[in-house]
């Protein structure tokens, strides 16, 4: 019996069988604790609100305040997870390092958390620690020094706050007419209780990628096709892959996404993002997550999509490669209404093209300009990816968010 126990325990542990706590559970939580639960993973996700999409697939969660440290402390007591997987900017990181510290892995790193969940730790980090080609740019604190150091950068610039994501509290000046309106906005839809906003020198770029970076535990970096995106109200909207570049500009960006991985240490997937200009590749920021340009992976384009990649990474599971395998595109499902528990129509028409699939995210509440949902569409490797990203977007564009329906 104590040989049998014995072996018993042997194999407990080397099918990495791990308590995962996600915290943030949109929408690309929801996907990642779906390749979690197909790897046999308990996962338990947490945020602010009830219904959350990842708390719908999830074998436990929690509702609470991120930005409450003793909330924090709190569920991971309950939980004893063997991992926390962050998913959102509006957390109270610097609790990381003492969960590290009594065992608990963090995803990527307790430092990568720190520095990317707040622009000012992960900007400096790359341009003057690391040196990277980055946008001039200042801080500010307060109005008046938001106005002196537009004066510096120079106009067009863009304002965001130091914490936010997905675009939120977001603006670009043209004109001095511009300065309030930019300031309120950083300061009502920026994340966390960090009131200091990073004011950007405008880059005139060709276009903006995103590169997901692969960080093992054992292992090389990986590095998936680049990514090409369009950006409305500072969100997601449309992104392809392969995104085309001039020779040569990959590998700048590669070299880049490199060296700030690994300052940053920790195993997973990163969203690194860049803007490519006449003259070479600009660094612009960074995420330690799926990044949502990335859901156009979910259209098949590699073997493994950027959720399955992030984790088999975080479970300390070898990649030996990352294969693309066909050419996509993928455009959002946009709510033009206001509805609790809204209704779909227009699915069928993405069904018909062979080609296309959709996910819908689950939110229980529908806003204007909300993201609901996802099309993705694949297409044979050499295929005009610009043609397959207009598809996408039509095909998009067929489904309506509608009031839920009575009874």
């Amino acid at each position: 019996m104590k040989m049998i126990a014995l072996h018993l325990h042997f194999f407990k542990s080397k099918t990495m069988q791990k308590k995962i706590m996600l915290l943030g559970s949109g929408e690309l939580g929801k996907e990642f604790a779906i390749a979690a639960k197909r790897l046999g993973q308990t996962v338990i996700a947490v945020d602010s609100y009830a219904g959350a999409p990842a708390m719908q697939v999830a074998d436990q969660f929690d509702i609470i305040n991120m930005l409450d440290g003793s909330e924090l402390d709190r569920i991971v007591a309950k939980h004893q997870p063997d991992l926390i997987v962050p998913e959102i900017e509006a957390i109270r990181t610097e609790r990381f390092y003492d969960y590290e510290k009594a065992g608990i892995q963090v995803v990527p790193s307790a430092k990568a958390a720190n520095f990317t969940m707040n622009r000012k730790a992960i900007r400096d980090l790359a341009a003057k620690e690391l040196g990277l080609r980055t946008t001039n740019y200042r801080y500010a604190k307060t109005f008046e020094e938001m106005k002196t150091a537009v004066g510096v950068v120079g106009i067009p610039c863009v304002v965001k706050p130091l914490m936010s994501s997905s675009g939120k509290g977001q603006s670009t000046i043209k004109s001095e007419a511009d300065l309030e309106k930019a300031w309120k906005d950083a300061a009502d839809k920026g994340r966390g209780d960090v009131s200091e906003v990073i004011v950007e020198a405008f880059v005139p770029f060709i276009s903006e990628i995103t590169l997901l970076t692969v960080t093992q535990k054992s292992g090389e970096t990986l590095f998936c096709a680049p990514i090409g995106h369009r950006q409305e109200r500072g969100d997601y909207q449309e992104s392809w892959q392969p995104a085309e570049l001039p020779e040569g500009y990959e590998e700048e960006a590669r070299s880049m996404a490199a060296k700030v991985t690994k300052a940053l240490g920790g195993a997973g997937i990163w969203g690194v993002e860049f803007f490519i200009v006449a003259d070479g590749v600009v660094f612009s920021e960074l995420s330690p997550r799926p990044h949502d340009t990335g859901m156009v992976t979910l259209a098949g384009t590699q073997n493994l999509n950027e959720f399955e990649l992030h984790c088999r990474t975080v479970l300390g599971l070898p990649i030996p490669e990352i294969r693309q395998e066909r050419a996509g595109a993928s455009a959002v499902i946009l709510s033009a209404i206001e509805a609790i528990h809204p209704t779909y129509s227009g699915l069928e028409l993405v069904c018909q093209n062979s080609h296309a699939d959709f996910r819908l995210f689950g939110k229980e509440v529908a806003r204007v300009h909300r993201r609901m949902g996802v099309v993705v569409l694949n297409e044979e490797l050499g295929a005009n990816v610009l043609e397959l990203q207009q598809t996408a977007r039509k095909l998009a564009d067929m489904v309506e968010v509608k009031p839920a329906e009575t009874k």
